[in-house]
C-alpha cells in the first residue's frame, strides 16, 4: 500500500498553487491546522468513518463546523470527501507546509540537544545554518539527555552530529573495525 504522504502530496500540491496564486498562504496554513486537527479528533474521526453516511454528508460535517468556508475551501473538502481522503489532511498540510516553506526559501532545521540552548547559541545556529544552506531558518528545538553533551542538527538532507555520543559511537565502530 502506498504510504500517506505520498497519496496526500497531489492534494497539497493543487492547495498549495491555489494558495500560491492567491496570495494566502497564512489563510490556507489556518484552514488547513483547523481541518487536520478536526477530522483527528476521536468524535470526528468515528463520525466520518461511520457507515451509511455519503461523501455529501461528510463534507457537510466540515463545512457546518467551519464558518469560514469559501467556495474554494468548500470545493477542497467536497473534493476530499468523494476521495474517501479527509483522514489525510494532518499529510496534506504537512505537504503544504514543506510546499510553501521551499516556496518562501525557508527550511525548519531540527536541532536535539542535551540542554536547552541558549538566546546566543540559537542565534549562532541559525546565522550559520543560513549561510550554508542560503535560506531562511526557523530552529525547532528538542532535548534530550541522552546525548549527553552537544547537539544533532537536521535540515533537509543535512544532518550534522555533533553530539557527544555520536563521537562515542563513532569512536566505538572505529575501534571495533
Amino acid at each position: 500500500m502506498a504510504d500517506f504522504s505520498t497519496i496526500a502530496r497531489p492534494y497539497a500540491k493543487a492547495v498549495f498553487e491555489i494558495a500560491r496564486d492567491s496570495g494566502k498562504f497564512d489563510a490556507w496554513s489556518g484552514r488547513l491546522d483547523f481541518w487536520a486537527a478536526l477530522v483527528s479528533h476521536p468524535d470526528m474521526a468515528s463520525r466520518l468513518d461511520a457507515p451509511g453516511f455519503t461523501h455529501q454528508d461528510r463534507a457537510q460535517m466540515i463545512e457546518q463546523v467551519d464558518d469560514q468556508m469559501d467556495d474554494e475551501s468548500r470545493s477542497f473538502i467536497r473534493l476530499l470527501a468523494e476521495n474517501n481522503r479527509l483522514g489525510l489532511m494532518g499529510d496534506i498540510r504537512e505537504n503544504f507546509e514543506v510546499l510553501r516553506a521551499e516556496e518562501e526559501g525557508e527550511i525548519d532545521a531540527n536541532v536535539t540537544t542535551a540542554f536547552p540552548l541558549t538566546d546566543a547559541q540559537r542565534q549562532s545556529i541559525v546565522d550559520a545554518l543560513s549561510k550554508r544552506l542560503e535560506r531562511k531558518v526557523r530552529l525547532v528545538e528538542t532535548v534530550d539527555e541522552a546525548l549527553i553533551g552537544g547537539a544533532v542538527i537536521r535540515a533537509g538532507d543535512l544532518v550534522i552530529d555533533g553530539s557527544l555520543k555520536g563521537r562515542v559511537e563513532t569512536l566505538a565502530n572505529a575501534v571495533n573495525h
